[in-house]
């Protein structure tokens, strides 16, 4: 007779128990559930701020920006969603192609864009202004992540960590040129966290960061005292501002009092529609770079801790999907995309509430901006894409293992 056979559950990179007969298969989404349930509350958390803050906005069409924003949202979700169904180790053999664009997209700004305000950020394409400058994000997370895999083999060398900074600095620098200081720091922050994710030695970041505290140097006392202009004064001023916004508060300040005012007097529920700071226009852009200060004002404590929360809850998913790409270009690309997002929030925040310069850097998925709104959400496709990957092949692994 026999003996019966003893099967051990396996289990999944979730921790869930799975059959361990191989003709079992476990039914999993093909997506993340938990971050797409965060994203689309950004969403809706979005709408909602703009619908109270640009009621008056525009004269006789209330909902100008919702309306446009939703469609932006619409069209993110298609996008994302074709991204998800993507073998995303595809585009690392296209990193040529994909680095090509990136460069030639800021230097078509630069040639046909417009400009306002004294910076030349975006093209006009009619239905919205598209900024290359915000696609370049991703674009440049997915072409460094290829090079750093073609080196694999070499990922320690010193060799490797210039490269991957000189791929950096070149868009980081076009960008700034335009200039979009924001873009630019982003780009840099990118690069910092790629080398990060695939293990560059301490040493070569301790020789980054001393470059970079030199070329800061030249750049605000060396360069001015030779005639040479590399940051303009207005720029230079938004920089310092927040470091003593009560000196000037009519001019450089004015942007951060304003919005320190707002969220303070949001206390713990907000004041819902008896906001004035929004109300009355004495908050500036206030549906773009400090829409933060709007959703303090409208619906205080209660509500700034939600969309934190909510970050929170999109930053910790795409650590997980770090853990669980199925080879080192995924874990390099999700890296990339979280070290962008984190940035982006705590930067925009910071600004909102006086403890970061002003960059210009909006708030992913809260700020109205079709570039902004469609990068993020390729972002977010991609991760999913990551994701289901992931997931795929460790089942493939289990099934392998238990047979």
């Amino acid at each position: 007779m026999t003996p019966p056979t003893v099967t051990t559950p396996i289990r999944d990179v979730d921790d869930v128990p799975v059959a361990a007969p191989a003709r079992s298969v476990a039914l999993t989404l093909p997506f993340d559930p938990i971050m797409l349930l965060a994203v689309l509350a950004l969403c809706a958390c979005s709408l909602v701020t703009l619908t109270g803050a640009t009621a008056d906005d525009i004269p006789g069409d209330p909902h100008y920006y919702v309306n446009r924003q939703a469609i932006y949202f619409g069209v993110g979700l298609v996008l994302a969603a074709i991204l998800t169904r993507i073998d995303y180790s595809r585009l690392r053999e296209a990193k040529y192609v994909v680095y090509g664009m990136l460069i030639a997209g800021i230097l078509a700004v630069q040639a046909v864009g417009t400009a306002a305000r004294g910076s030349r950020r975006a093209i006009d394409v009619g239905f919205f202004s598209f900024q290359a400058s915000e696609l370049g994000k991703v674009l440049l997370i997915v072409s460094l992540s290829a090079f750093v895999v073609d080196r694999s083999r070499s990922l320690q060398s010193r060799d490797t960590t210039v490269r991957v900074m000189l791929l950096t600095l070149i868009p980081a620098g076009l960008v700034i040129a335009q200039p979009d200081l924001g873009s630019g720091l982003v780009y840099i922050v990118v690069g910092f966290a790629v080398l990060f994710i695939a293990g560059t030695s301490w040493r070569h970041f301790a020789a980054l960061f001393a470059l970079g505290a030199v070329a800061i140097a030249l750049t605000l006392v060396v360069a001015p005292k030779v005639g040479v202009t590399v940051l303009h004064g207005y720029q230079k001023e938004r920089l310092t501002a927040f470091l003593n916004p009560s000196d000037n508060p009519a001019k450089q300040g004015y942007q951060q009092n304003q919005s320190r005012i707002a969220i303070g007097s949001g206390e713990k529920t907000g004041r819902g529609s008896h906001a004035t700071q929004t109300k009355y226009n004495f908050l500036p852009e206030h549906h773009t770079d400090f829409v933060f200060a709007v959703v303090g004002e409208r619906f205080g404590f209660v509500g700034a801790a939600l969309v934190l929360s909510l970050y929170a809850l999109l930053i910790w998913r795409g650590l997980r999907i770090l853990t669980i790409a199925k080879n080192l270009f995924g874990a390099l690309i999700a890296g990339g995309i979280v070290a962008m997002l984190l940035f982006q929030v705590f930067v925009n925040v910071g600004m909102t509430i006086g403890i970061m310069p002003i960059t210009g850097i909006p708030l992913p998925l809260l700020s109205y901006g079709g570039s902004s709104v469609l990068t993020t959400f390729l972002a977010v496709g991609l991760l999913q894409s990551i994701y289901a990957q992931g997931r795929a092949s460790s089942a493939t692994k289990g099934r392998v293992l238990a047979l």
